[in-house]
């Protein structure tokens, strides 16, 4: 029984594996739309949820200087990508799947 994996119209690898996930953007019918973030995966004690930190540099014109910041998301994680700690991925928003989950992982960045 092999699913066909959707286009979810964004140029990412589809996975290797299957899951029956219906929160998965390509085995199941969850669209996506909006933002795409680059991260790393900091944490996955949840299930089927992962968290994701972003660290970027924002410009102070009072000092000019850059400071460090850093955001963490909540991202759904589908089985299909095997994801683990330390990981870089790319997330990308979607409907809320619950109170702080809006986005969902799409692929692992190599």
């Amino acid at each position: 029984m092999t699913a066909e994996i959707r286009n979810i119209g964004i140029e990412v690898a589809p996975p290797k594996m299957e899951c029956d996930d219906p929160n998965c953007p390509f085995h199941g019918t969850l669209p996506v739309r909006g933002q795409i973030i680059d991260g790393v995966v900091s944490t996955v004690k949840m299930n089927k949820t992962v968290v994701v930190e972003r660290q970027y540099m924002k410009y102070t014109h009072k000092y000019e200087r850059y400071e460090k910041r850093s955001n963490r998301y909540s991202a759904h994680c589908p089985s299909c990508l095997g994801i683990k700690p330390g990981d870089r991925v790319r997330i990308a928003e979607c409907r809320p799947i619950s109170k702080t989950v809006a986005f969902v992982v799409i692929e692992k960045v190599e």
